[in-house]
């Protein structure tokens, strides 16, 4: 069954809408946020301090439960800004150290390996990512003083460690799983990413060797990082399942869920270890755990299973405080 559009409210309107439901707030404070943030924004994180109802319109979100206060919406919305920029840097490095590695590997090989089918599993569809290469490259010239150099001086035959420079996360995830498994494990492995085969069963050993667990976890982040982009509401999203198996037998590793991760928390350990290698001395993760620990901990009713974490998170290796005098971040 179809319905109609909702009419358009004014700011009044909305403020007292919320009123009537419950939600305890300040006019003028209200109508500040909802002007510069919009009523439909905001919804997405007072929407957890709604109550169901229970009777005849059961599954309906009619009101606020009890207590529940415009100040912690607007400290959750908070929250949820600052944790996608603190998300959205943690991606950016190891997206360049993604975009460095499949350089530095594929053009040991020439080049113009990149070109090369051969050099892909038949699986891949590099016809298609070629495109979508070539696409990037002619998009980034207006602004790209590589490109237009390569352009003039090189008839726009464009390096692999040139064009990795433009490829978007998405792009460079999808090189990385078109890689033939050897090359997957090697990048993988200088990265810092482990895995203990013999602790996986047979199936999973198989699967792993056929493709490294990595690729999937890359495709896990790509997604991630849209979502931080668009500046959409990510602490309490579910983002596309990924298995753990493999990344569960390191040590820094063992508190990701076990079977497949689609919480946040899954993302930012995983995270959290590549830049450990990538940048040492980093204290992204501590500056992680103090936003969650100074900005969403006193929230009233929320609570950090939400996000996915398990409850003696704070004991793991990674969620350590760094030593003094480390860390340039």
């Amino acid at each position: 069954m179809t319905h109609r559009v909702k009419p358009f409210t004014t700011i009044d309107e909305q403020i007292n809408a919320l009123t009537l439901r419950g939600l305890t707030l300040d006019h003028a404070v209200a109508g500040q946020w909802l002007r510069n943030i919009g009523y439909y924004r905001l919804s997405g994180y007072w929407y957890p301090y709604h109550k169901i109802d229970d009777g005849q319109n059961r599954g309906r979100l009619d009101h606020f439960t009890s207590g529940a206060n415009f100040d912690d919406v607007v400290k959750l919305y908070e929250f949820d800004r600052k944790l996608r920029t603190l998300i959205h840097d943690g991606i950016e490095r190891v997206e360049i150290t993604l975009r460095s590695h499949l350089g530095y590997l594929i053009g040991s090989n020439g080049p113009l390996a990149y070109r090369d089918r051969t050099m892909f599993r038949p699986s891949f569809d590099h016809p298609t990512w070629l495109a979508i290469a070539r696409t990037r490259a002619d998009r980034a010239r207006r602004h790209s003083d590589p490109i237009r150099h390569h352009e003039v001086k090189y008839g726009g035959e464009l390096p692999i460690w040139v064009l990795t420079e433009v490829l978007d996360f998405t792009d460079v995830s999808k090189l990385y799983d078109g890689l033939r498994a050897r090359e997957q494990w090697m990048i993988a492995e200088q990265l810092g990413v482990n895995i203990v085969d013999s602790a996986l069963s047979a199936n999973q050993r198989k699967k792993a060797r056929k493709a490294h667990p990595l690729a999937r976890w890359f495709e896990h982040l790509t997604v991630l990082r849209n979502t931080c982009a668009h500046h959409t509401r990510v602490w309490n999203r579910s983002f596309t399942p990924v298995s753990t198996a493999g990344l569960r037998t390191m040590d820094r590793l063992r508190s990701l869920p076990e079977g497949q991760s689609e919480r946040l928390y899954g993302a930012l350990i995983v995270m959290g270890h590549l830049l450990q290698g990538t940048s040492p001395g980093t204290t992204w993760m501590w500056k992680m755990r103090t936003l969650i620990d100074d900005s969403f901990i006193a929230l009233p009713g929320r609570t950090v299973a939400e996000m996915g974490f398990p409850d003696r998170w704070r004991e793991e290796q990674l969620w350590s405080r760094p030593p003094q005098g480390l860390g340039a971040d």
